[in-house]
């Protein structure tokens, strides 16, 4: 579905993403790992048009996104679920939801239940402000608003970041049943373990260039992996 080939991208002469190739498969579950300033979030910004590649190719269902403007990327079916939730505080959360479908001119109303299935607590806080909801309902806000846009891909930035631990596995509950209803899922987590033991495949990516792929299963037995993202020194 979506292919990266070759992607540089370079923020004030340094170059942030070093030539990085991979596929994200249709209906599949695909993470990027790696520590901080990795060049993750520039591949995903690159990704939705938010950032200009200084060479290489992204397409998207056989189309080059390279030189598009955001709306038409979205347009094509792809979201962006960024980093720190960004939802309008001083909004309402059914407006918050609403806004994600800015884009269409059809019924929102069957969209908003589904969402509304897939998140019970933002239905019951349909009419509160967005800016008084704890991180991990804010969270769930964010992917509700990107899922109003009919996503085919959609991209998540470190959806677990700076929650709970019992949030952070219903996030990823969340994420795994947005795949099954047939939405492909790009993402990006800190929290390695959970990622991988959610996504069929996986890049580590280091200091801008992908040093490891696999399966989910292949990189959580992988010592290198163990060593640098899950905790576990080699024996």
């Amino acid at each position: 579905m979506l292919k990266i080939n070759d992607l540089r991208v370079n923020y004030g002469g340094i170059e942030a993403v070093k030539g990085i190739t991979f596929e994200v498969p249709e209906k599949n579950i695909v993470t990027l790992i790696g520590a901080n300033g990795a060049g993750k979030s520039t591949t995903l910004r690159s990704i939705a048009g938010l950032v200009k590649p200084s060479s290489g190719s992204i397409t998207f269902e056989g189309q080059e996104l390279v030189g598009m403007d955001t709306p038409d990327i979205i347009s094509k079916g792809i979201a962006l679920v960024p980093e720190g939730r960004h939802v309008f505080p001083d909004m309402t959360v059914l407006e918050n939801i609403k806004i994600g479908a800015y884009l269409r001119k059809d019924s929102l109303e069957d969209d908003i239940n589904w969402v509304y299935s897939l998140f019970p607590r933002l239905r019951e806080r349909s009419w509160q402000l967005s800016g008084t909801m704890s991180g991990g309902e804010q969270q769930m806000l964010a992917v509700a608003r990107a899922l109003m846009s009919h996503p085919k891909l959609i991209m998540m930035d470190e959806p677990s970041l700076g929650l709970a631990p019992l949030i952070v596995k219903d996030i990823f509950s969340i994420i795994k049943e947005i795949n099954k209803q047939g939405v492909t899922v790009l993402l990006i987590e800190q929290n390695a373990n959970m990622a991988l033991h959610t996504a069929d495949m996986g890049y580590v990516l280091e200091t801008g260039t992908i040093t490891l792929s696999g399966t989910g299963k292949e990189l959580l037995a992988d010592e290198s992996v163990k060593a640098a993202y899950l905790g576990k020194k080699n024996k």
